[in-house]
């Protein structure tokens, strides 16, 4: 006689077998094509950046192609204790789930995470949660918001950086999701975080979107930063800039001076070309929004994005 148990292990199953009169005799077998694969559900947003008045539609999918699929729509909620999320139904979604695989969500005006499932049958089987997908705002609120020192979108590896949360909660985490990243990561990963502040680890090149997430279960503002090893960097600021007020954005060479003439883009378009290394912009507009970056002897700065907010 034997005892046989059975454990899924990521997609796979093992069964073991003991035998009941040795129990020391045990046979392990990997189960690979004996169990089908679990149903994923896999959720993209758009757009990733919020823009004045802008809808987010959500967009669910699931990776076995076969019909029957419910839709549930959730919101993601910080639960920096355990550094995880809960998630809650979306207001004015239902709890029986929708036959659409889409979801539109008007008047989202804050950073915001989703996550989505499918589920079919009676009784219902569900697919697990999607991963987290969030859409981000550059906008400050005051019950959670972040900072960064010094206050620019670009940095040099050697420079010293530092993230800052503020708001009504006394615990905070800062979260990251870059382009290489295949998952979220916190502070404790690429910074040292003390307090509500993270301060990042020098000598790592990386571009990403920083954001804070609060013991209340509030997400901060978003900034997109990029740390390099270039001989060059533009100078603009992290946070958005007010209509109506003036900017400097400047490059900065990383050893030496600027000899020769600096080159400034906005938006792929030249917009100054002389030996001055600053630009400046006495009275900003919505026009003036977009992607800069400069040139200077062949070098070239990484681009940012700077966004406009009305006063």
């Amino acid at each position: 006689e034997a005892l046989l148990y059975i454990f899924k292990v990521n997609l796979e199953y093992v069964l073991i077998v003991q035998n009941v009169f040795d129990p020391l005799s045990i046979h392990v077998f990997i189960l690979k094509n004996h169990f089908p694969t679990e149903a994923q559900s896999v959720l993209t947003v758009s757009p990733s950046w919020l823009s004045a008045g802008a809808s987010v539609t959500l967009n669910c999918s699931v990776k076995d192609q076969s019909a029957g699929w419910r839709f549930y729509w959730y919101k993601t909620v910080p639960d920096p204790s355990d550094n995880s999320y809960s998630y809650e139904l979306l207001p004015g979604s239902s709890s029986s789930g929708t036959e659409q695989d889409s979801h539109i969500v008007h008047g989202q005006t804050h950073t915001a995470g989703y996550v989505c499932r499918a589920g079919r049958g009676d009784p219902v089987y569900y697919t697990d949660y999607s991963q987290p997908q969030f859409v981000w705002s550059a906008d400050f609120h005051s019950s959670a918001s972040l900072t960064v020192s010094p206050d620019r979108a670009q940095h040099f590896t050697s420079d010293s950086v530092s993230l800052s949360c503020e708001g009504n909660s006394t615990e905070w985490r800062v979260k990251r999701l870059s382009p290489e990243d295949r998952y979220l990561s916190d502070c404790t990963i690429w910074g040292t975080m003390t307090g509500s502040t993270c301060k990042l680890k020098r000598n790592r090149c990386s571009g990403a979107v920083y954001w804070c997430e609060s013991g209340s279960g509030e997400f901060s503002n978003a900034v997109n930063i990029t740390i390099q090893d270039k001989n060059m960097i533009l100078l603009s600021p992290a946070r958005p800039v007010t209509e109506g007020d003036s900017v400097s954005l400047s490059c900065k060479l990383r050893r030496q001076t600027f000899d020769s003439i600096v080159f400034f883009y906005h938006n792929e378009k030249l917009i100054q070309s002389d030996t001055r290394w600053e630009l400046n912009i006495s009275a900003v507009s919505k026009s003036d929004e977009g992607f800069y970056k400069c040139q200077h002897s062949g070098q070239e700065s990484a681009q940012s994005w700077m966004p406009v907010q009305g006063e």
